[in-house]
């Protein structure tokens, strides 16, 4: 597989050491210096890109690459309302399209069992819900998508929430902003964005009636199980058309 890695930083990196150790060339990196070589003559050739930078620069970046005949697998978040676009560009171009909030394996379980729960808590009642999630301090989005997939795998089996908001102490920038957690309406989910330290991503799920608690709960340990699920998607999307996600992989 001949791949191209936009976004250098950390996960990048460990993406190119991932690809290498598995046998694939990496014919291209992009990077905030190089930004203006995203283009046709750079991506002729390029099997699969694997996009992972910002939410300002992830939708040129994706459309860029579709435009020029490369299949993309993204993981950016914070940008996403403007994610069904792309897939239908993609479908209108013939190309192929890779994305996921999260590329760790276990979160993905965590989604699907997610979503069980939620029904079964739907069907017996008496439960509020709220989610947790704890990223290092230099994660540029709040809430994560991490945490807004499993506020919509909730929603979807949950009647009686109509949506969530973002309780993000000291993180002006967060979406869906509440100022303090009693703000947060009844028929919303609170997601409660915390920033520290170098923490890869710990996300909760907590169910709580007025006499026991349930807490659905993930940990990553480490950047590199991001990065190795990038690649496997990226090894699934190689030679295919269409738009993808990690339900497809798990297949």
């Amino acid at each position: 597989m001949k791949a191209a890695i936009i976004g250098y930083g950390k996960m990048g990196r460990e993406i190119e050491r991932i690809l290498t150790e598995r046998g694939h060339e990496v014919a291209l990196v992009i990077d905030t210096d190089n930004a203006g070589e995203l283009d046709a003559e750079h991506l002729a050739g390029i099997d699969v890109a694997l996009e992972f930078t910002t939410p300002a620069t992830a939708y040129a970046n994706i459309r860029t690459c579709l435009e020029n005949g490369a299949a993309v697998v993204s993981g950016t978040t914070g940008w996403t309302d403007r994610l069904a676009e792309l897939q239908e560009l993609c479908r209108e171009r013939g190309g192929a399209l890779f994305y996921a909030s999260n590329y760790c394996l276990g979160v993905n379980l965590m989604f699907r069992i997610n979503r069980q729960l939620a029904a079964m808590i739907g069907r017996v009642g008496g439960y509020g819900v709220r989610i947790e999630e704890v990223h290092h301090t230099q994660k540029l989005d709040a809430p994560s998508g991490t945490a807004i997939t499993l506020a919509e795998g909730i929603l979807d089996n949950l009647a009686d929430k109509q949506g969530w908001v973002n309780y993000a102490p000291g993180i002006a920038h967060a979406t869906n902003r509440v100022e303090r957690s009693e703000d947060t309406p009844a028929d919303r989910i609170e997601i409660r964005s915390v920033r520290e330290g170098a923490v890869p991503g710990i996300h909760t799920v907590t169910y709580e009636s007025a006499d026991d608690m349930l807490e659905l709960k993930h940990t990553i340990k480490n950047r590199r199980t991001l990065a190795m699920g990038a690649v496997v998607a990226a090894e699934f999307l190689c030679g295919k058309q269409g738009v993808f996600g990690m339900d497809d992989l798990l297949k």
